[in-house]
């Protein structure tokens, strides 16, 4: 009992000398001279750099664990329990960096007993091609996260979909780097208007998680720039984040977060990157070469980056001006991003605010495949019975996992109430009803619900049903790949359930039956044929169900169309088979050592080079099941009176402008693409998207649109120049509303 009392005594005494360090420790009252906000953030954090120790900059370019697994300490005590923290300086009163996964919404609200919106998956923003959905995707996840007091993000992911089968598929924003860059750029903005450090991820060709600490991508640089590096261009240059997470893998035989070519010939030298590099969490494996190299912060601990990274500087291995440059580019960032001169403040987050911001951006994503004899929008006032089937649709929508995934209200909606902690690659089914969505808008109609585990029953409850609505999922998570395209056959109990003969079995039922999927990636359909009406909902979010019972009865028109191509099969991939490591855990204790050496490399050749998506399918002349760009509306569109004016100055724009006429009789949005044919001399896939623009048409109504295209996207990447240049020749400019139907054409010389 004594012994008792005295661990309390000693629990409640170590918790309040925290409390006290915690308190001692935060910043004091800026004044110095770098709060001049007349001065630019150059200037302001070499001021700072003036009065700092050597070690509280060697305190700086490290983080101090992971708070929200580790148990508090002097260090972190300040720190707001989020998956990384950096202690800042104190006592100049420059704050710590707390900071958070973000990529949907902000991650392990729930352990913390606070609340977080998820937003549909990423994928679903591309889906959207909306610039303005984008901005506020990343402005919702700036607010939340200052709401709960963090003021960094560990969003803002762009590596493009080299391999669809990619674990983090959902996280990325598709597979091409002018739409994915774009919409970045738009995301990261938003994020960083609420005063939050954005960052941009995961720099670069993390294209696989299968072995992603090991793998060694093979990559010409031509290939690379027009490819992977030209999407972080775009976000970097338009997006502005203050950081640049590198990636787990190896380019080229070097780590990526001590690769120079990367991180300061390309990004720094380059694009003229002026924020800081932190590493991926763990993705630190030296300290001289990686401080060479261009990285600025060791995440989440100090493997390398403290007592190693002060004893190379003392022995003058490590000049002073490379540690100089690692702080001034992580203090202009804080200054940048104004999380200096706006203070933390907590406040409550808005749910409300957030389930109508989720739902327009999954209603904007949603994309609408295929539509026989319009099936869809349901009529509510005509349809007497309607059967809901599968993928748990009577209680939620699934989510994607790892350090993406957000905490649901009230837990999985799939397992008991009230247990809500999420666990690593835990499947989370958001507890947004389809069931309940479909019921309300059809208040008069039967609506039964069938859980799709036997074909035979499902078949029973869809075959007199007047419509029948079927679910398919396929859940993705970091730290795994898709061992398929396919969806994947789940056990319930000890049944086996294999989807694509449920769905096969009631699109075979019933002639009107809609299929909806839940996936974070392209999915292959054996089905195809048979159902009258797909839909893709991606991830849905918060209000997944209430956007999806919107498309299906026709409140909302959809507007959502492919940023990834879906393939006929696996074997249609670049890479059929998914090239894995036949090593994947250290044996023994990991020493500093042990991990600087790492895992032995695997390699990976893209031997496709610029072939990505859809220039792969159109440069091989493969047949797909739905192209890039491609998705369906409840109203019709025509496009007409194209005109491109082109300038003889390299630095204007290439003005691409038409006529767009929604020719139905019910509002809508449209998706405008604009691709180029470059000369045959330029040695590039048949076409490049070059621009888009969503448009909003009422009924009957036209507008000149015009879309102007950077000279940089009609270029090729000149190696022994090392820049882009303009092939000179003739252009074949392509608008239409899917990759793979274009009406309108016309050709023009550019030199």
């Amino acid at each position: 009992m004594k012994s008792s009392l005295r661990l309390a005594a000693f629990a409640l005494a170590s918790a309040a000398s925290l409390s006290l360090f915690a308190q001692q420790n935060k910043p004091a009252k800026p004044t110095g001279p770098w709060m001049n906000t007349s001065l630019s953030p150059d200037e302001r954090a070499d001021l700072v750099m003036k009065q700092m120790t050597l070690d509280e900059k060697i305190a700086l370019i490290h983080g101090e664990g992971m708070p929200t697994d580790d148990p508090v300490t002097s260090q972190n005590a300040d720190s707001n329990r989020g998956v990384g923290y950096d202690i800042g300086v104190p006592r100049l009163g420059i704050p710590g960096i707390d900071m958070s996964d973000a990529a949907y919404g902000v991650r392990s609200s729930g352990v913390n007993g606070r609340y977080s919106t998820a937003l549909p998956a990423d994928v679903s923003a591309a889906a959207s091609w909306d610039t303005d959905a984008a901005y506020q995707y990343g402005a919702l996840i700036g607010r939340e996260l200052r709401a709960q007091g963090f003021n960094m993000t560990l969003g803002g992911g762009v590596d493009i979909t080299r391999e669809p089968r990619n674990g983090r598929t959902f996280e990325y924003l598709g597979e091409d780097p002018i739409l994915a860059g774009t919409l970045v750029a738009q995301l990261i903005q938003g994020t960083q208007s609420a005063h939050i450090i954005g960052d941009i991820k995961h720099y670069a060709f993390n294209d696989q998680e299968s072995g992603r600490t090991s793998v060694n991508v093979n990559i010409d640089h031509r290939a690379a720039h027009e490819s992977d590096l030209l999407a972080f261009e775009i976000g970097v240059e338009k997006g502005h984040p203050a950081a640049v997470m590198c990636s787990y893998n190896r380019v080229n035989g070097d780590y990526s977060c001590e690769n120079k070519w990367l991180l300061t010939d390309v990004l720094k030298d380059d694009w003229k990157f002026p924020g800081f590099v932190l590493s991926d969490w763990g993705g630190t494996h030296s300290t001289e070469k990686a401080s060479a190299a261009g990285l600025d912060n060791e995440e989440p601990g100090w493997f390398f980056y403290s007592d190693k990274y002060k004893e190379a500087v003392q022995a003058g291995r490590i000049p002073m001006s490379e540690l100089d440059d690692h702080v001034h580019r992580i203090l202009r960032s804080m200054f940048a991003a104004g999380v200096i001169d706006y203070p933390r403040q907590r406040s409550v987050v808005d749910p409300f605010s957030g389930f109508e911001i989720s739902r327009k951006i999954e209603e904007g994503g949603i994309v609408l495949l295929k539509n026989e004899h319009n099936a869809l929008p349901l009529d509510a006032g005509t349809i007497h019975s309607i059967a809901v089937i599968g993928a748990h649709s009577d209680v939620g929508m699934i989510s994607g996992g790892g350090s993406a995934q957000v905490d649901p209200i009230g837990g999985n909606a799939i397992s008991a109430p009230g247990k809500g902690a999420t666990h690593w690659q835990e499947q989370i089914w958001f507890p947004t009803s389809p069931l309940k969505a479909i019921r309300k808008r059809a208040p008069n109609a039967t609506v039964t619900f069938d859980p799709g585990i036997d074909p035979a029953s499902a078949a029973a409850a869809a075959k007199n049903a007047d419509v029948a609505i079927v679910f398919g999922y396929q859940w993705e998570s970091e730290g795994m790949d898709l061992p398929s395209l396919a969806l994947p056959k789940y056990k319930n109990g000890d049944t086996e359930v294999d989807q694509n003969a449920v769905i096969a079995a009631v699109a075979a039922a019933n002639p009107h039956t809609v299929v909806v999927l839940e996936t974070g990636s392209p999915v292959t359909m054996p089905w195809v044929s048979a159902p009258a009406a797909i839909l893709e909902a991606w991830y849905g979010g918060s209000d997944g169900a209430d956007a999806l019972g919107n498309v299906l009865f026709g409140s909302v028109n959809p507007s959502g169309k492919l940023p990834n191509t879906f393939p006929l099969s696996d074997d249609d991939l670049p890479h059929p088979t998914l090239i894995k490591p036949t090593i994947t855990h250290f044996s023994g204790p990991v020493s500093p050592e042990t991990w600087a050496k790492g895992l032995p490399p695997f390699q990976v050749h893209y031997d496709e080079g610029v072939e990505v998506g859809y220039k792969w399918y159109d440069a091989q002349h493969k047949h797909v099941l739905f192209p890039f760009g491609y998705g369906l509306s409840y109203t019709t569109f025509g496009y007409s009176g194209l005109h491109v004016a082109t300038s003889s100055n390299p630095d204007d724009t290439v003005k691409v402008t038409f006529t767009l006429a929604n020719t139905g009789w019910r509002a809508g949005k449209e998706i405008a693409e604009v691709y180029a044919a470059l000369p045959a001399s330029a040695q590039e896939p048949p076409k490049r998207l070059v621009g888009f623009a969503k448009v909003d048409l009422a009924p009957k109504e036209k507008k000149q649109v015009t879309v102007e295209i950077e000279r940089k996207y009609l270029s090729i990447w000149d190696e022994a120049k090392n820049e882009w240049s303009l092939v000179p020749g003739e252009y074949t400019i392509l608008v239409g509303g899917s990759s793979d139907k274009l009406p309108l054409k016309e050709t023009v010389s550019l030199r």
